[in-house]
């Protein structure tokens, strides 16, 4: 499985930037997506930027992140984590909606 990590831009050396997230500092490569104001949030996976986040897109998947560490400790109330989806039916997205027969 292949996990995306969310990180902030703190400044440029060339193509590469240097950014924080979730309690580390890495270069990453920015060819993928040109450069971005410094705080700018991307989406970091194996040393390369992808995808360029806002700062609520990184807020969810770091709680996602979150919610996976603390099942790894054994924890299982991890509600706190996805409260956007406690307590309501599941939906599916736009794109799959009329897709079933």
């Amino acid at each position: 499985m292949c996990i995306g990590i969310p990180m902030q831009i703190s400044r440029y050396e060339g193509v590469f930037a240097v950014c924080q997230g979730r309690g580390e500092t890495r270069r990453l490569n920015m060819s993928l997506l040109g450069e971005l104001p410094i705080g700018s949030w991307i989406l970091a996976h194996l040393d390369w930027a992808r995808e360029a986040l806002d700062e609520a897109a990184a807020a969810r998947i770091d709680d996602a992140l979150d919610a996976l560490e603390s099942i790894m400790r054994g924890e299982t109330d991890i509600t706190d984590k996805f409260a956007d989806l406690a307590g309501r039916e599941p939906v599916l997205p736009e794109f799959l909606r009329g897709t079933r027969s």
